[in-house]
């Protein structure tokens, strides 16, 4: 009798060179990124004293993530995904470089930065469904939740890092900023150059019409009940806490709370969301894929009606950050669950259309927001919020096709095309 050849463990997270290169790399190039997010306002208000012009430029980084978002998902899925990851970083780097040169030579104008945040923009829509696509090529499946988490804990950080040492940058030189994007995005390049990704097959019978394809991907997202559902909760959910968030604002700033007061509350919504990246791995194996998403839910709509009680903004804070320590737990949950479910050739589709879902519900959101606190009085709002949030925590707990995610992760697995 033979005996069963020993099953090999997976190399650690700690001595996979090539998740190491990857999640180093784009922690410097998200830093980067939104160390010139809170510049390029300052920038565009030194230059021109024109609001309407920082808004149009600022507005440009998001209108180019939403309209190159399905396409780039079929692109992803169409041709080598490194190679899309370099030419993104590659674009950053030389858009940053060349209005660092506007701005040293006295050159810079707004139709320059208008160009530059659009291939921000675009870029961003490409390289995020390119790398989550990317990951199970990279580390085992069972460790995928833990890469998820750690990818979800170096977004929290590099916007916290990146937006606490903007202003800082700009006050130094208002070319500083940029050149630092420069930097971080070449050395992001350079550390992709060293990431090893099997070769993909072109998917059969060639590659089709652009818009068919992203069609058939998001019918493929439609037939899917577990994506289906948690897709629709997600965005009715960033919806309501999109609006509520500027209604909590406002409100604030109505009651008189300082605008010291106001920064600490924004600060502590990153400040959870750290802290809850950081610990989604111990959250998710204890809670179960199917509690962790649930527990979102209930936790927003449980903890926003209660700053109606609350005046003091520091308090308001220690709610937001409550509140931003659940979600990352119930991301690596979903992403997890999503990207085993889904086969290779439509990971990239998957990825943009669960970015563009939530992108569009998350610019709405502040729309709808100042609507209500317009019409209504400050704690209606709230409430009213509250409860389009309750309204998708009991979607999302009754859902028989997420409540599987409770029988058995495993058990609800389907094949993986391999790469």
């Amino acid at each position: 009798m033979t005996a069963a050849a020993p099953v090999s463990e997976p190399v650690p997270l700690s001595r996979n060179r090539g998740y190491r290169l990857l999640w180093g790399g784009q922690a410097l190039s998200e830093f980067g990124f939104h160390a010139t997010a809170i510049a390029f306002p300052l920038l565009v208000l030194a230059l021109t004293g024109s609001g309407a012009a920082s808004g149009l430029v600022m507005g440009t980084v998001a209108a180019a993530q939403l309209v190159a978002g399905l396409p780039a998902g079929v692109l992803v899925d169409r041709y080598d995904r490194k190679a899309i990851m370099l030419g993104c970083e590659a674009a950053q780097a030389a858009a940053a470089l060349s209005l660092v040169v506007a701005v040293w030579s006295g050159a810079a104008a707004v139709w320059h930065m208008v160009v530059v945040a659009a291939v921000f923009g675009a870029s961003a829509a490409l390289f995020e469904p390119a790398e989550s696509a990317s990951l199970p090529a990279l580390v085992a499946d069972e460790q995928l939740p833990t890469a998820v988490a750690m990818n979800t804990a170096r977004a929290s950080m590099g916007q916290l890092a990146g937006t606490a040492t903007g202003g800082f940058l700009f006050a130094v030189g208002r070319f500083v900023p940029f050149l630092v994007d420069t930097v971080t995005h070449t050395l992001s390049f350079v550390a992709l150059l060293f990431v090893r990704l099997p070769r993909r097959e072109r998917p059969a019978g060639g590659a089709g019409p652009l818009v068919g394809e992203a069609l058939a991907g998001l019918r493929w997202v439609w037939r899917e009940p577990r994506i289906r559902v948690t897709v629709l909760c997600a965005v009715v959910l960033n919806l309501f806490f999109s609006a509520f968030y500027l209604v909590v604002i406002v409100v604030a700033e109505s009651r008189g709370v300082p605008s010291g007061e106001v920064g600490v509350m924004a600060a502590m919504l990153g400040v959870g969301g750290v802290l809850g990246a950081l610990t989604a791995p111990v959250t998710h194996r204890r809670l179960g894929p199917y509690g962790a998403i649930v527990a979102v839910f209930w936790a927003l709509a449980v903890l926003a009606p209660v700053t109606v009680l609350v005046d003091s903004g520091y308090l308001i804070g220690v709610l937001f950050a409550l509140m931003a320590m659940f979600p990352p737990a119930a991301n690596t949950a979903i992403m997890t669950d999503q990207l085993l479910r889904t086969p290779d050739e439509l990971r990239g589709r998957l990825t943009s259309t669960l970015v563009l879902a939530c992108g569009a519900a998350g610019a709405a959101g502040p729309a709808l927001g100042g609507s209500l606190a317009q019409l209504l009085p400050g704690g209606r709002a709230i409430l009213l919020c509250s409860a389009g949030m309750a309204a998708a925590a009991v979607l999302a707990t009754v859902s028989p096709s997420l409540r599987t995610l409770a029988r058995g992760h495993e058990a609800g697995r389907q094949p993986v095309a391999a790469d």
